[in-house]
């Protein structure tokens, strides 16, 4: 007789649905009447393995690739529902296992397309206030990775990628990139070359309205760090930056700059390679520069036989046919120059 009372598959709506309900055990600061403790640990149990399911549902495993209608349904539930709010606010309240899931998740999420469209931009756009909590959590020790890895994956979408960037969130990231915590910094520091580079055209507006209290910053507080992973991250990050043709604009104020050129100099000074090799191909762009302003001329013939000293020793570890053409057409322009 027991086969005729199978219970029935549940469904990823099902499993959403929930999975939302049982995120209201995770706060034990949130008092439940008549609830006993290990009732509650019962639940978070429950709550653990929804999230084990749903995250075998969007990822798949080694045995089956994931359902397209699958992750369709689960989707639309979960944004529908609500879930993803109450997700990312109890995830400090889980385990590290429930965490991860989680974390994996809210980033699949991001990603899923419903009748061609990503419901969880227009879901985001609707609940901004989300990305206020996410970047304050990387000045939580424990929850800080998991943060940041959804917070990086929120900002694929560009109307949120905006609003962080017209926030005044960004100048954090200045703050985050020297935690002391290893880990962390690492973290904010991808996430901040994410929000720099991903969205091109907001990129390019936002650098535009707020270069002079950008680079400051940039300057003082990254390129001339006492740290030299900030200085090294800093400074390949800023080439990335002005070498983007979305940035032109920004690129051609920036290289007639006499301040900017000074920190350039100094930093094809270092000892570490890499800075230098990363220093140049900035340099290289206040020397390429057509129209360069006659104090940027005076800088560079004033310490012209000191930069060809420099230029001589800056030689990346393999043979580089590009980078000494580069090379070269620089010592070309530099030995040019008059006064």
């Amino acid at each position: 007789m027991k086969g005729l009372f199978k219970s029935k598959p549940r469904t990823p709506p099902d499993i959403v649905r929930q999975t939302n309900d049982l995120l209201a055990y995770a706060d034990r600061s949130v008092s439940i009447p008549d609830l006993r403790e290990s009732k509650r640990q019962e639940k978070l149990s429950e709550l653990s393995k929804n999230l084990r399911e749903l995250k075998l549902i969007l990822y798949g495993n080694s045995d089956a690739e994931p359902v397209a209608e699958a992750c369709a349904q689960l989707t639309q539930e979960f944004f529908k529902g609500d879930t993803l709010r109450r997700l990312i606010i109890s995830l400090q309240y889980l385990n590290l296992e429930a965490r991860k899931d989680a974390t994996q998740v809210v980033a699949n999420l991001q990603r899923q397309q419903v009748n061609s469209r990503l419901i969880a931009s227009d879901y985001l756009e609707s609940n901004i206030d989300l990305m206020d909590f996410l970047v304050d959590g990387f000045e939580n020790t424990d929850m800080a990775l998991h943060y940041g890895t959804m917070f990086r994956e929120c900002i694929r979408h560009q109307i949120v990628a905006k609003y962080v960037l017209d926030s005044q969130h960004v100048k954090k990231f200045f703050y985050y990139i020297q935690l002391p915590n290893f880990d962390i910094a690492a973290d904010a520091a991808a996430t901040f070359k994410e929000l720099l580079t991903r969205h091109k055209s907001t990129v390019a507006e936002f650098l535009t309205k707020n270069e002079d209290w950008f680079f400051a910053d940039y300057n003082s507080k990254l390129l001339e760090s006492s740290n030299y992973i900030t200085r090294r991250q800093a400074i390949k990050l800023l080439g990335d930056i002005l070498l983007d043709r979305s940035n032109s604009v920004v690129m051609t104020k920036y290289v007639s700059s006499m301040d900017h050129l000074r920190i350039l100099m100094n930093l094809l000074r270092e000892s570490s390679k890499t800075i230098q090799i990363d220093a140049f191909h900035v340099f290289k762009l206040f020397v390429a520069n057509q129209r360069k302003p006659s104090d940027i001329i005076n800088i560079l013939v004033a310490n012209k036989n000191k930069l060809l000293r420099l230029l001589a020793d800056v030689k990346p570890d393999k043979e580089d046919e590009s980078f000494e053409a580069d090379k070269a057409q620089v010592v070309r322009e530099i030995v040019s120059l008059k006064p």
